[in-house]
């Protein structure tokens, strides 16, 4: 079973994923933070990325590889890929940046959920 799609945005994701890891390990090292967050806002916003990332990355991982194991168009799959790796990326820079509402983190989640909902829906379909 050849499954080059998922396997190119899961490179790319891990990727991220691991620089991700790298800025919470730098922050638990300058912030001398062992264990929790310490109520440190920078800190906790850094935890949270990563967080949210892990919330969501795999599963819409898991629901491109599906399809692409069942067939589907390529174009649908890169576009739901691509949704998804600028999504987390947008997502985990306004999350980092502003403690609040920010347009990246709008942004990220609006293509997240796309990613999220357009896998979910082709994998239904195929079943037809």
């Amino acid at each position: 079973m050849h499954i080059p799609i998922t396997a190119f945005y899961a490179g790319l994701l891990g990727l991220f994923f691991f620089y991700l890891t790298v800025l919470v390990i730098q922050g638990r090292i300058s912030k001398k933070i062992a264990l929790g967050d310490n109520g440190d806002r920078h800190f906790i916003q850094l935890v949270r990325s990563h967080g949210n990332f892990t919330e969501y990355a795999p599963f819409i991982l898991v629901l491109i590889l599906l399809a692409e194991i069942n067939g589907t168009e390529p174009l649908w799959l890169h576009l739901a890929g691509v949704s998804l790796l600028l999504g987390r990326i947008l997502h985990s820079l306004g999350l980092r940046r502003h403690p609040g509402t920010s347009w990246q983190r709008m942004s990220g989640m609006i293509l997240t959920f796309y990613a999220l909902l357009s896998s979910a829906v082709i994998n239904l379909l195929v079943l037809y």
